[in-house]
């Protein structure tokens, strides 16, 4: 599967992997598994949603900067990988969103990045998740996720494949 002309399909590009914003990287890969730092809402270097939930924005401008955020991601396994097709499958997505105290509805905002991991991906883009409201992030930007993905290939034990 072609997961980039996917992405075109459903007319999205990809945008430039975010630049690093602190004392971290933004991929660690161990075997199989590639761990990415986590993604907030800027494309290209612009802040596209910034502000709390239930305040400045509302959970459908949240669910769009959920997108943005996994638009980011894709971006960072590329650079991690050279290819999205690398992708076996998604483990687990975890969001957070800058919100209002007492705001219920962080998964039906994370549901933006959620469902394009699905639209692009199919069952590989399915994952486990945690979607949690909170008072402030990066650059007050309105969500941030970081994500697990398996990665195709074999598993290395000390140099040596193990299938």
């Amino acid at each position: 599967m072609n997961y980039e002309a996917k992405l075109a399909e459903l007319g999205l590009t990809l945008p430039n992997p975010p630049a690093v914003a602190g004392s971290y990287v933004p991929f660690v890969r161990t075997d199989n598994l590639l761990y990415l730092a986590g993604t907030i809402s800027s494309f290209n270097g612009e802040m596209t949603h910034v502000g709390q939930v239930g305040k400045e924005q509302t959970v459908q401008a949240a669910y769009e900067s959920a997108k943005i955020c996994a638009l980011n991601t894709l971006a960072n396994i590329k650079a991690a990988t050279g290819d999205l097709d690398q992708v076996k499958r998604f483990v687990l997505v975890t969001g957070f969103v800058n919100a209002v105290s007492g705001f219920a509805d962080s998964p039906a905002v994370i549901n933006g990045a959620s469902e394009l991991f699905g639209k692009v991906f199919g069952d590989a883009g399915k994952h486990a998740r945690a979607a949690v409201a909170v008072a402030g992030l990066p650059k007050n930007s309105t969500v941030e996720i970081q994500v697990i993905v398996e990665l195709e290939g074999h598993r290395m034990d000390r140099g040596k494949p193990t299938g």
